[in-house]
């Protein structure tokens, strides 16, 4: 590691004192990590040479480091890798979870090494550079978790120098004008702007059971707030025709689908500006009294369509190792999680049932509405980390709609 973390002075006209690092040709400190209240850690730059600012995080996954990046929900979020070896199986295209790369860099404490995997294509610095992601390593990933705990919320910043001179006032300065997440409406920024088909089956690593019946094809349509592509092949995986629309669409274009079945996709920024911009369409989508499947802000988003609320964490989960108890059958699902926000407990509406908790902290993790075909989860079935602990969600889904077919109502 580099240095330990550092207090900003106004000493020196705002530039940090001189560093013994900077002239350390094999570490030098040509990076520098800025939160909000004026802590600064010094380090090794890699991937884009650039600034930039979002809210800080950690993450405690050890494997996963190129679908956690390419997760649409991380959009304007600089991800702390709490696990050291970032970088070292390369990249490859399969594992990409979206096409838009909106996250706002990244902190390691390693700095990461050529690839050693069978199935890179790509080294994860070129591929940084190639996406516009910043990277600083030789941080004390440790000891900024800690810092990071200590907050609410907490923004910051990388920047970068070639001879290490920083200003930090300045850079405070600009990291003060970046925005909090909360009233942040961010889906627009990763949502697809065309209506497409999706039709890729799950990685041939991840065995799930298969839907291989020929006597239902289920049209699904997929409103997209920042859907990751493992969702979508799940979909797929149920033998599906899966449809998968903007945010911006109405509901007569989900009525020309004619859909059995509606999912809300995870996504990034704050669930409650999500859902006062998307208003109309959420609530006319119920009104269709469809089966709806909601993952992350898709959970978010139906239980405040029916009158729930959300707060924001204090720090939110990220991680591949989160226990979840099913309420329906007293079991224990390994989870992999990434959201900062949660449906609040307290004022939860009365039409809907808790069917899955956080061990870690009793937080809701799943819904289902009492009468109505409705259901969510807070947590990331499709990203396998059990591996397939919850992969049964999305045959609950099928058989829902198949249900529902039964008892169905034109609209």
């Amino acid at each position: 590691m580099v240095n330990s973390n550092q207090k900003f002075d106004c000493n020196n006209n705002g530039y940090i004192p001189f560093d013994i690092n900077r002239t350390n040709k094999e570490n030098k400190s040509d990076g520098i990590l800025v939160l909000q209240d004026g802590t600064y850690f010094l380090g090794r730059s890699f991937g884009a040479k650039e600034t930039s600012s979002g809210e800080i995080c950690f993450n405690t996954s050890m494997t996963g480091y190129q679908e956690i990046l390419t997760d649409p929900s991380y959009a304007n979020q600089i991800i702390t890798f709490t696990f050291p070896h970032i970088g070292n199986v390369g990249i490859n295209a399969f594992d990409e979870e979206g096409d838009t790369n909106s996250v706002a860099g990244l902190v390691v404490r390693q700095h990461p090494t050529n690839p050693n995997n069978w199935r890179a294509e790509q080294s994860f610095n070129d591929w940084l550079i190639a996406n516009q992601i910043p990277g600083i390593s030789g941080i004390d990933t440790r000891n900024l978790t800690k810092i990071i705990r200590k907050f609410d919320s907490c923004n910051a910043l990388i920047s970068h120098d070639p001879e290490g001179n920083f200003n930090i006032l300045e850079l405070k300065n600009k990291l003060n004008l970046h925005p909090k997440m909360n009233g942040l409406h961010l889906s627009s920024r990763v949502s697809t702007k065309t209506k497409y088909l999706y039709n890729q089956k799950p990685h041939s690593f991840i065995k799930t059971k298969f839907n291989e019946s020929s006597d239902f094809i289920p049209n699904i349509v997929v409103i997209d707030f920042g859907v990751k592509k493992n969702i979508l092949r799940n979909l797929v995986n149920i033998n599906a025709n899966v449809t998968i629309l903007s945010e911006d669409t109405n509901i007569e274009a989900i009525k020309d689908i004619n859909p059995h079945g509606i999912f809300l996709s995870n996504g990034p920024g704050d669930p409650a500006a999500t859902a006062r911009k998307c208003d109309i369409l959420l609530k006319s989508i119920l009104e269709l009294k469809l089966p709806v499947f909601g993952i992350c802000i898709g959970h978010q988003l139906l239980a405040i369509s029916l009158g729930a609320k959300t707060n924001k964490m204090k720090q939110g989960h990220r991680g591949a190792n989160h226990p979840v108890k099913n309420l329906l059958n007293s079991k224990v699902e390994i989870t992999s999680q990434n959201h900062g926000y949660e449906v609040d407990k307290e004022n939860l509406p009365k039409c809907f049932d808790i069917t899955h908790i956080s061990l870690f902290d009793q937080s809701i993790e799943g819904l289902r509405h009492k009468t109505l075909p409705f259901f969510s989860v807070q947590y990331h079935p499709e990203a396998s980390p059990g591996p397939t602990d919850s992969s049964y969600l999305f045959q609950d889904f099928l058989n829902l709609m198949k249900l529902n077919i039964k008892n169905a109502k034109t609209y």
